[in-house]
């Protein structure tokens, strides 16, 4: 009985401090009666989705402006029934409720439209990665067995396989290339915009793991159950209702597709641009004067590699946060662009399976460089070592996380750790005397040379500090003497200069000596995946 007390205790708790959450963003304000029925009504039926996010939305603000890209303005009225139309084309198609329908698009107004059409038919969505190869694609076409596929005109070759025997639509076509698949505008032009019912089972997402250590595996997650989520990062970051949100980050990854979701039950104006480019990105930033901009931290680094008066050239002074995940971020790399654009960087620490973990503001990031933060209201986080038990603060130990959007498992079968229903991020770390988080690596990224154990972010996070060093990777080699010793591959920045001898000296200065690499190799740059990620194994067979 008392359990059943603290329950519903902290259960109003957290709905009332969601409450203030979404009253200070301003999802939650005045508007008439009849409005806010409708609203809620939508709600009620659709559920927290992104069929009832285009629904209210085009109910509350019908002609104010939902999309911006390249081809374009939408409205959300205009989304809304679009994404109507689309929906009942596919269902006249044969796909529904249950049916996977595979996505690969840019970002642009097709990605947005063909998630939201699946979730008003319950389809699955699954996000193909706009880097993967012919052969990476046709097995996880072969694994997730998709109904559909949706997606942009240049990549219908390296679909080739994987779409044989599938009902295909083109997201986007370029002007005067002829096309035999149907067009998504097509089917919009002709299918009724009236709404549909909503499906006895909502839709999920599956969205893809990196694949940096092999084939990419689907990571599925249902809709939230409620806005608690939203409301724990809106708690954090100062995203408001109805700014405009300049989304650089790839929306079929897990980091772009939360501010897609999140956007949603703000009701932002998303500003989309199909390939990133660093100036690119900045001057749309700044032309719609957008409160956020959305990027991983390679998208970070390509902008600081602009010369000063280029980046002086854009006023970013409403950019009231800079939201960065996807891979680690560098103390040097924060504190350059903070320096530059003012204190406006978040940097979230997560994965696709367990969402986020831990959010720095822009205080941590001064106060500790390159801390990954404390986790948001909703999170747990503890640090294990390999018997389950907690480590003491200051230690590292695995990473183990507990929140409402964890995944539901690999769809091809299989989960990650699981202890005391805190899932395992795949990394380990440890907290500082503050409490914030700091990722030493992927917890199969130790290596041991002599005898000791050595995290290669550690050393990747000093040499980024260097003058000369615009990008690093560090990972261990067999070695006959020492069983495993630590290799450096450099990027230098334009116009610098330094050699091996000088780097060995620089790391010996500031860290353990079994922690200098004892080899160092220099290239133009390294491989990454789209969302930033190095390819580390493509390092070492090289």
């Amino acid at each position: 009985m008392l359990d059943r007390v603290a329950h519903l205790r902290t259960l109003a708790t957290t709905k009332a401090q969601t409450l203030g959450t979404l009253v200070q963003a301003g999802v939650v304000r005045p508007a008439r009666p009849d409005k806010l029925v409708a609203v809620a009504g939508a709600l009620v039926r659709w559920g927290p989705t992104p069929a009832a996010g285009y629904k209210a939305a085009s109910l509350r603000y019908p002609d104010e402006v939902a999309i911006i890209d390249e081809l374009g303005t939408l409205t959300f009225s205009e989304v809304h029934e679009r994404s109507n139309a689309l929906a009942n084309e596919l269902a006249g198609d044969g796909i529904g409720a249950g049916d996977g329908v595979a996505i690969m698009c840019r970002n642009h107004r097709g990605f947005v439209e063909a998630v939201t059409a699946c979730s008003k038919l319950g389809a699955d969505a699954l996000f193909l990665n706009t880097a993967s190869s012919g052969p990476q694609l046709a097995d996880v076409a072969e694994r997730e067995r998709p109904k559909a596929l949706i997606y942009d005109q240049e990549f219908g070759e390296a679909l080739a396989v994987a779409g044989r025997r599938r009902k295909r639509y083109v997201a986007w076509s370029e002007p005067g290339q002829k096309e035999t698949v149907p067009l998504v505008e097509e089917l919009i032009a002709r299918g009724s915009r009236e709404d549909l019912t909503p499906p006895e089972r909502r839709g999920k997402a599956i969205i893809l793991t990196s694949g940096t250590t092999g084939t990419p595996k689907g990571a599925s997650r249902s809709q939230p159950k409620s806005l608690d989520p939203a409301a724990a990062l809106l708690s954090r970051i100062p995203l408001r209702a109805r700014q405009k949100t300049m989304i650089a980050a790839p929306l079929f990854h897990s980091w772009g597709f939360a501010h897609f979701t999140l956007g949603l039950s703000l009701s932002s104006t998303y500003v989309l641009r199909r390939r990133f480019d660093p100036e690119a990105i900045l001057s749309l930033t700044a032309q719609h004067e957008c409160a956020a901009l959305v990027v991983v931290p390679v998208m970070i680094q390509r902008i600081l590699e602009l010369p000063d008066e280029v980046l002086d050239r854009y006023d970013l002074s409403k950019v009231r946060a800079v939201p960065v995940s996807g891979s680690a971020l560098a103390g040097p790399l924060s504190e350059r662009w903070m320096d530059h654009f003012g204190e406006n960087l978040f940097n979230l620490y997560g994965s696709t399976e367990v969402a986020w973990a831990t959010i720095a503001t822009p205080k941590d990031l001064r106060e500790a460089p390159g801390t990954a933060g404390r986790p948001p209201r909703g999170t747990v986080v503890k640090l294990l070592d390999e018997d389950g038990h907690e480590v003491p603060r200051g230690q590292t130990g695995r990473i183990f996380v507990g929140n409402e959007m964890q995944f539901e498992g690999y769809t091809g079968g299989g989960n990650k750790d699981l202890i005391g229903g805190l899932m395992s991020s795949g990394d380990v770390g440890h907290f500082d005397e503050a409490g914030r988080l700091f990722v030493d690596g992927r917890d199969d990224d130790m290596i041991v040379s002599g005898g000791e154990n050595v995290f290669p972010a550690e050393v990747e996070e000093l040499l980024t500090g260097h003058d000369a060093v615009g990008d690093v990777a560090v990972f261990g080699v067999e070695d006959e003497a020492f069983g495993q010793r630590l290799k450096a591959v450099v990027v230098l920045r334009d116009g610098r200069s330094t050699d091996a001898e000088e780097l060995r000296a620089y790391v010996k200065a500031n860290l353990a000596g079994y922690k200098v690499p004892r080899e160092f190799e220099f290239i133009e740059e390294l491989p990454r995946t789209s969302t930033g990620k190095v390819l580390k194994r493509e390092l070492k067979d090289s």
